[in-house]
């Protein structure tokens, strides 16, 4: 918690934090952490990634779903 305000801390980016880690359709284990139950892709303001990379992120889960890796929906 932040003592100023008692607000939250700002979540941080995990690829901005692991600067080796790149964002890849590839690696689906990676990409389930940014949709949600119902396979949507989540908004930045829940996984806490930054607009470049949220980007990257909804861009890499289309064609992991094209591709087959991830699922369109979830039932």
């Amino acid at each position: 918690m932040n003592n100023q305000n008692n607000l939250p801390e700002k979540k941080q980016c995990l690829f901005c934090i692991e600067k080796e880690r790149d964002v890849d359709y590839k690696d689906p284990q990676t990409l389930r952490r940014f949709i949600s139950q119902r396979a949507k892709i989540m908004p930045p303001k829940r996984t806490g990634a930054c607009t470049k990379h949220q980007r990257k992120i909804a861009n890499a889960i289309k064609r992991a779903r094209f591709m087959g890796l991830l699922p369109y929906i979830a039932k």
